[in-house]
């Protein structure tokens, strides 16, 4: 069992304005996968806020949090950076692939500027701030959840697949 964190980052849903249909979203795409929900929280879209919740969280050991919001252009969506000034390295797989298989669905695609990445032990990814669009990036990356935080633990250290013989 895995343990995350969901940080919604939205000025409106922050003041109780919007409810948040993005985290929901991410609960129920990922039920299958047995996560223990620990983390749950709204913020603005506010920097410092952004990097000292995911800080927090990353410290406390979560194997996963996942941001919903604030990955466009709008000079509110500041997600990406406050992700950048905490990581310690970065995997760039997770965004790639969703931005791929989003450009099939919608050329805004190419807006989000979401990143993932890794500080201590904790996977960090960013989702858009769309139900629909958090249920399409989903579907693509969570496949390689489980052994991303494998990996991560210590747990897995085989990532190739060994070649049936053919004979």
């Amino acid at each position: 069992m895995f343990t995350g964190g969901i940080l919604t980052v939205s000025d409106k849903g922050s003041r109780g304005e919007r409810p948040d249909e993005s985290g929901k979203a991410i609960q129920t795409c990922l039920a299958p996968f047995g996560i223990r929900w620990a983390k749950y929280e709204i913020v603005p879209d506010e920097r410092q806020a952004i990097s000292d919740k995911l800080k927090e969280w990353s410290e406390e050991g979560l194997d996963l949090i996942l941001t919903t919001g604030g990955t466009g252009l709008s000079p509110r969506d500041v997600t990406p950076e406050a992700t950048l000034a905490i990581l310690d390295r970065i995997a760039p797989g997770f965004t790639e692939v969703m931005r791929a298989e989003s450009l099939k669905k919608t050329p805004f695609a190419m807006l989000s500027r979401a990143i993932a990445g890794i500080r201590k032990s904790t996977l960090i990814i960013n989702l858009p701030g769309s139900p629909k669009a958090v249920e399409e990036c989903l579907e693509v990356i969570s496949p390689a959840l489980p052994h991303a935080i494998e990996t991560l633990r210590g747990e897995a250290t085989e990532c190739a697949r060994k070649e049936r013989d053919s004979k």
